[in-house]
């Protein structure tokens, strides 16, 4: 039997669909041991509520879900609400306050189990970067932290852009990228636009499997409204935790992220590394490799 791994999610589901499409993979693999789920940025009680109701569709309502910040570490707050909140009133779920309680939870996980948790990280920093400055020995107690953020190569014009995640708390980012995690895996924006799936084939594929994919299929519908596909960023991200040569990576001596008031702002850039270095950024994918990955782990067993 494979090793099981424990894994920490740290996520803003509720605004792009590709969160929750992230979670029901994380909930249908045999090897994700899923210690917990915290939540981030604006109505983080919203976003754990459709966390939970995620989860109880998969038969979990044992995993724990915390919620966390609502405001960024410094700055203007980009993303005030949920809107695939809407869909809750279908599915059960429990109701949580906005107490921060998700800062706590990891600090307390981490150092129960150190050298041994994966923290996956696909929304905006804020709790991270608050952890890792209210506990400064954390970072080194994880395994590996693997994040969807970023974006860290020249395009076909030769600008390289920000991405949301960073924008958003572009601040905290900075202080997760100079941590001294002994990993950090960042899958951008550069690699994550080339695994997109039309909505027609969505909603039919995640029909057709059911399970956790019912309720991500309900909150499709709020997406769709001015969408019409998925980019899988968050999905492939949590993949690349139990595959990792679905994408291939380059190490980087540093991740710098601009903090100027201007139009760089929230941009990140690398320094290319000759050697091994614990930080590693994603720098192309296998888009068939995943797609076939993805689905062959949430439909490996059929949900009523």
């Amino acid at each position: 039997m494979e090793e099981r791994v424990p894994l920490l999610l740290d996520t803003d589901i509720g605004s792009d669909i590709d969160d929750a499409v992230a979670l029901a993979y994380l909930l249908c693999h045999p090897q994700c041991d899923l210690l917990g789920i915290t939540t981030v940025t604006g109505e983080p009680d919203k976003r754990a509520s459709l966390a939970d109701a995620i989860c109880r569709a998969a038969g979990r309502n044992d995993v724990p879900i915390h919620v966390g910040a609502r405001l960024p570490f410094l700055g203007t707050q980009r993303q005030p609400e949920a809107p695939q909140a809407e869909a809750l009133r279908r599915w059960p779920h429990r109701s949580f306050s906005q107490e921060n309680t998700a800062v706590a939870f990891l600090q307390e996980t981490i150092r129960k189990h150190p050298g041994e948790i994966t923290l996956l990280t696909i929304g905006p920093l804020t709790n991270i970067g608050l952890l890792f400055a209210l506990d400064p020995e954390v970072p080194a107690m994880l395994k590996q932290l693997v994040m969807m953020g970023g974006r860290f190569f020249p395009d076909a014009q030769g600008r390289i852009g920000s991405e949301w995640n960073i924008v958003c708390d572009a601040w905290s980012a900075a202080r997760v990228f100079t941590s001294a995690v002994p990993q950090l895996r960042a899958i951008g924006l550069d690699v994550t636009l080339r695994c997109r799936m039309p909505a027609a084939e969505c909603k039919e594929r995640f029909q057709a499997i059911g399970g956790p994919l019912k309720p991500v299929a309900d909150m499709a519908d709020v997406w769709f409204r001015h969408a019409d596909s998925i980019t899988f960023h968050d999905p492939l991200a949590a993949a690349v935790v139990f595959e990792p040569t679905l994408c291939r990576f380059e190490p980087a001596d540093y991740v710098k992220v601009k903090l100027s008031n201007d139009d760089s702002f929230g941009e990140t850039s690398i320094k290319p590394s000759a050697l091994d270095s614990p930080i590693q950024v994603a720098a192309d994918v296998n888009p068939d490799a995943f797609f076939a990955h993805y689905f062959d782990v949430v439909g490996h067993h059929r949900h009523v």
